[in-house]
């Protein structure tokens, strides 16, 4: 809203401008009067200066990639930095901030491991400060190496706001780093055959990871995929499945995009193929077909997919790194 631009304006309508109660006491002198017209303490006033003066006010910031559209702002991290706000939202002005922020995806297992789990997607609000938010974008987790496990994905925050949780690595079926059960996390790994159950996800992140039938299901060594923002992708879940999907919810999604997809479960006997990754950056399972063939597929950057799990001897892929990302009215 706006003051009038002509006719007689009382100081009742000007303190009504300015968020006071009408009928309540007031002076021109008061701060809040004073900024609408840029006065200082003391200064003289008439009353028509007040013509067409508003009190709305918008939120103005820094940091990131940013992009517009409409009467709306988005900045998007690709990498850890900083958004400073350096004012807030008043009158016909929101003062709301709506967010998205993505963990990094979790790694697949090896031998025909499961796939990783897509990074915790969450979304929501909170109320501008002329302040700095310190954002971290996690990195995704680690496929397997000689000697090493898959690695979950690492949490992405903005800080004093929300944090997002690291997906959960696929279970990981032998190799030189062992066996080890599918790990929870933002959405779960999947199982495997020596541990056939998927990682759990958490209520409002993400999903769990798919269940395998486990040991002694034919054909042999199954796996499963990982779970996904916009899908759990089932249990029990048959050899070598697909990865759960993303999702593209969110206001401050700035490009509309799918995120958040589960990376496929590895193949492990001859000629099986691997999971396809979840829709949203998910990695696919790799398919056994030679000793050379068929690698594992990575998580998407800046998505949060999971990593793909791998075929029988070959290294499992990694998880993809998260994002974060806001959007306010900035006009």
């Amino acid at each position: 809203m706006a003051l009038q631009n002509s006719g007689a304006i009382s100081l009742d309508d000007i303190h009504v401008e300015v968020g006071g109660t009408s009928g309540t006491t007031a002076s021109i002198n008061d701060s809040d009067i004073r900024g609408m017209i840029d006065k200082s303490d003391g200064a003289t006033s008439s009353f028509n200066e007040f013509y067409g003066a508003s009190n709305d006010s918008y939120i103005g910031g820094t940091g990131g990639q940013t992009t517009t559209s409409g009467n709306y702002k988005f900045h998007y991290f690709n990498s850890s930095g900083t958004l400073s706000l350096s004012s807030t939202g008043a009158g016909a002005g929101s003062n709301t901030v709506d967010y998205i922020i993505i963990a990094g995806g979790g790694a697949g297992g090896q031998h025909g491991g499961g796939g990783g789990g897509a990074g915790g997607y969450l979304t929501g609000t909170f109320s501008a400060s002329a302040t700095n938010y310190s954002v971290t974008v996690g990195g995704g987790g680690a496929g397997t190496s000689p000697g090493n496990q898959p690695q979950n994905g690492s949490n992405s925050v903005i800080a004093n706001v929300a944090t997002a949780t690291g997906g959960g690595a696929g279970c990981e079926n032998g190799g030189p780093g062992g066996r080890t059960p599918a790990a929870s996390g933002g959405s779960g790994g999947g199982g495997g055959h020596d541990y056939a159950p998927g990682g759990d996800g958490i209520s409002g992140q993400g999903n769990d990871g798919a269940d395998s039938p486990g040991p002694g299901a034919s054909p042999s060594y199954p796996s499963a995929g990982g779970g996904g923002k916009g899908e759990d992708p089932g249990s029990p879940y048959a050899y070598n499945k697909a990865g759960g999907a993303g999702s593209s919810e969110g206001n401050a999604n700035y490009n509309g995009a799918t995120r958040g997809g589960g990376g496929g479960g590895g193949g492990y006997t001859w000629g099986t193929p691997g999971g396809t990754g979840g829709s949203g950056g998910g990695g696919a399972g790799g398919f056994y077909e030679t000793y050379s063939s068929g690698n594992a597929g990575a998580g998407s950057a800046n998505t949060g997919g999971g990593g793909g799990g791998s075929q029988y001897n070959r290294s499992s892929a990694g998880g993809g790194s998260g994002i974060v990302m806001v959007r306010y009215q900035y006009q």
